[in-house]
């Protein structure tokens, strides 16, 4: 396409920064870059939703520009990544798909081999020298795995030295009466530079800079601290400090975004004479206060529940739902980017975002789409604060917006452990407990243990969701001096952040099985899915219908009618409540039946089998939640009655369940697709339906699986009416598992 000029440099090197606060440069042989190599730095930029993606900008003579996409390669981009300090590259976006830069373009025709150390070794038509426009500006997405350590980008554009200062790591050091605390909220903060940690001079030290720290590790604000404590203590102790400041707008996610500050002059013990070494003091969302009275009085808290995170696999992740009239709703992912997902992050009481999620990554939601386009600054109270387009117009729950929040480091994961398993996502459940005076590992008694608890304990590892819970674990041969049995009784609601956050006997313990072969046990996965009823089908297809008893014995023997049938005529008749349910799958990956296919029983006066034996509960219930009528359908053919491509058929004793993005349809006409009213007296009520009551199938989010609607009996007629997904709470039914 074009005549390219010679090479700007064929040598390899690398630019070691000089360690500012100890004045010594690495050995020439193995940094210097070739003479007359450019000095660039890097940034990625635009309209992402990842902070390691975006536009390649490189700043050069004193001015940002960009980098044209022709010839631009998977090479190119490893390079780029390396030098902004990520491992490698996972991919690169022609045509400006992070946005149209400004200014000059400064790089075209780039051609790397992947080996160079920076940009500005590779090959190109040379700085400056390019006929693109900004529609072919490039973009590159890193790994987000980081090379150790954070480099900065200079606000100093006339140092030019200054372009590559970075420092390998970044922590909170508490003072000794305070190192305890979990989480850590407090203390000093110190950059690792040259192997030492280093302090930071406080006197260009700013509310926006604490922020960012805080958000890094988890906490969605800052507060003041006692300079006096912090006085006494520096008077005493030999400081360190590193050799710059630095300087945070306050809306980035962590350090790496946060530009270099102005140079310190180190001078002994006379650095920083008129300042202090930086300390910070940061504010633990509810959850993970360190106290409940810390967690109600000072702890941030969430004053209205606007916004809700749905379908994570692990804490401080979700789909955004966000409550506007009385209705939950999600938010489209046009425009979404990590200044808003910050806002989401920090208002639910956690710390900055990690990623912006878009594609519906964590799992479509259902109902209406209520924001779009969101555009925020970073310093919104809550998303509802930001600027966003009401017409939701083209976006469909494909393109469902989710986040990931960094969280506090609560140590959850060195209190629990599995044993024995095949991979590390599976195994029997040991738990770190305190047994005469010491602490030791030992197992959890398998009485009461369901899917419930097994989702709790691979959210405190980490892990994911639940596959299975198991209550005997004898193919896991364990740590044999962890056998013994150290918690009990236990019953979690779904919603603790550990095992010992649930219900359980205490020191009394109480299991008759005792551990061993016979411990609990728990198999994760990474994915789930998700069965959500579609509220509007059932709406529009409920009616009654007046049946003879003589057509309804297999129905009878399945138990689909209320007790009094039982000592009904054949020729009496039985009033049915009737109406269809659409079962959508939500989730991130199929769902399908727990027992295995040789295990399904099999109903010969219907002549199919049954693939769980109670897949949805029908009940209707009056206005104080007594049952009055109840009715059950077992899932005697669970399939994708709609979907782009079907994966399951009940033909022929096909497998069964319900395909990521399908639905299966139980139409009104089916035995035991009612609920029996005969005996229901004319009135007011409230009709439900329960999925998957029994959570014998692992979901990513159970408290979707109830519908409600509003329902009046004249005695002759029925009418079904504000039908909605309620929000589930499970803890009731967990009691009669």
């Amino acid at each position: 396409k074009r005549i390219r000029p010679p090479k700007l440099s064929q040598c390899l090197g690398h630019a070691v920064p000089f360690s500012p606060a100890t004045g010594e440069k690495p050995a020439q042989s193995d940094t210097k870059l070739p003479p007359g190599t450019p000095i660039i730095q890097l940034r990625l930029a635009g309209d992402k939703h990842k902070h390691y993606e975006g536009r390649v900008e490189v700043y050069y003579n004193g001015e940002w520009g960009t980098v044209c996409d022709d010839d631009f390669s998977i090479h190119a981009a490893n390079v780029v990544c390396r030098e902004l300090g990520y491992v490698e590259a996972v991919s690169w976006s022609p045509s400006s798909k992070y946005g149209k830069g400004e200014g000059r373009i400064w790089l075209d025709n780039v051609h790397c081999s992947g080996l160079e150390r920076t940009l500005a070794q590779c090959e190109s038509n040379g700085f400056g020298v390019s006929d693109c426009k900004h529609s072919e500006d490039v973009g590159v997405v890193c790994s987000q795995r980081r090379i150790a350590g954070f480099k900065f980008i200079s606000t100093l554009t006339d140092n030019v030295e200054s372009l590559n200062v970075q420092v390998e790591d970044v922590r909170i050091r508490a003072i000794s009466s305070q190192r305890k605390r979990v989480p850590m909220t407090e203390g000093y903060l110190e950059v690792k530079d040259g192997g030492k940690w280093r302090q930071i001079c406080d006197l260009e030290w700013t509310e926006m800079n604490s922020r960012v720290i805080c958000g890094m590790y988890g906490f969605p604000g800052e507060k003041r601290y006692n300079t006096k404590v912090y006085k006494l203590l520096s008077k005493r102790r030999k400081k360190n400090y590193w050799g710059f400041g630095v300087n945070c707008t306050g809306n980035e996610a962590s350090l790496h975004g946060c530009k270099l500050g102005h140079k310190v002059e180190l001078r002994g013990n006379a650095t920083c004479e008129k300042g202090l070494p930086v300390v910070v003091n940061c504010v633990p969302g509810r959850a993970f206060a360190p106290s409940h009275a810390q967690g109600f009085s000072k702890a941030y808290r969430v004053e209205q529940p606007l916004v809700r995170l749905r379908g994570g696999a692990n804490i401080g992740e979700g789909r955004v739902e966000v409550l506007k009239n009385g209705e939950w709703g999600t938010v489209c992912d046009d425009s979404w980017n990590l200044e808003a997902a910050t806002v989401v992050c920090r208002e639910l009481g956690f710390g900055s975002a990690k990623e912006a999620l878009a594609g519906g990554k964590l799992g479509q939601g259902m109902g209406p789409v209520h924001m779009n386009e969101v555009k925020c600054s970073g310093f919104e109270k809550s998303l509802t604060e930001c600027y966003f387009n009401r017409d939701a117009l083209g976006c469909s729950h494909e393109e469902d917006a989710a986040v990931r929040c960094n969280v506090p480091a609560m140590g959850f994961q060195n209190r629990l452990r599995l044993s024995g398993g095949r991979n590390p996502f599976e195994g029997r459940v040991e738990v770190l407990a305190e047994k005469n005076g010491s602490l030791v590992w030992g197992t959890v008694c398998s009485d009461s243990w369901g899917t419930i608890e097994a989702t709790v304990v691979c959210r405190q590892l980490g892990l994911g969701f639940a596959n299975n819970a198991f209550q005997e674990t004898w193919y896991w041969p364990g740590d044999v001096s962890a056998d013994d049995v150290v918690m009990s009784g236990v019953r979690c609601s779904g919603t603790e952040m550990t095992l010992a956050q649930c219900l359980h006997h205490g020191k009394h313990l109480d299991c008759p099985r005792g551990g061993g072969r016979f411990a609990a046990g728990v198999s994760c996965s990474e994915t789930a899915p998700d069965l959500v009823l579609n509220a509007q089908v059932v709406e529009h297809t409920t009616y009654l219908e007046d049946r003879p008893m003589y057509i309804l014995q297999c129905a009878n023997e399945e138990h689909c009618l209320s007790s009094s049938a039982a000592a009904a005529t054949s020729s009496s008749y039985r009033r049915l409540l009737r109406f269809s349910s659409q079962i959508h799958n939500n989730g991130l990956t199929d769902f399908r039946p727990r027992a295995a296919h040789n295990s399904w029983i099999w109903h010969e006066c219907h002549r199919h089998y049954h693939s769980m034996e109670v897949f949805t509960h029908y009940d209707l219930l009056s206005f104080n939640g007594t049952k009055v009528a109840e009715g059950h359908k077992a899932s005697f053919c669970l399939e994708d009655t709609q979907c782009i491509e079907k994966r399951y058929e009940c033909a022929n004793f096909g497998q069964q369940g319900i395909t990521v993005g399908c639905w299966d349809t139980y139409r009104h006409d089916i035995d035991c697709q009612w609920i029996d009213v005969t005996d229901v007296v004319p009135g007011d009520y409230i009709f439900q339906v329960v999925i998957n009551p029994n959570f014998e199938v692992a979901e990513s989010d159970y408290t979707n699986n109830v519908m409600k609607c509003r329902c009046r009996y004249d005695g002759h007629r029925i009418w079904m009416y504000n039908c909605y997904i309620a929000t589930f709470d499970y803890w009731p039914n967990t009691l009669n598992r």
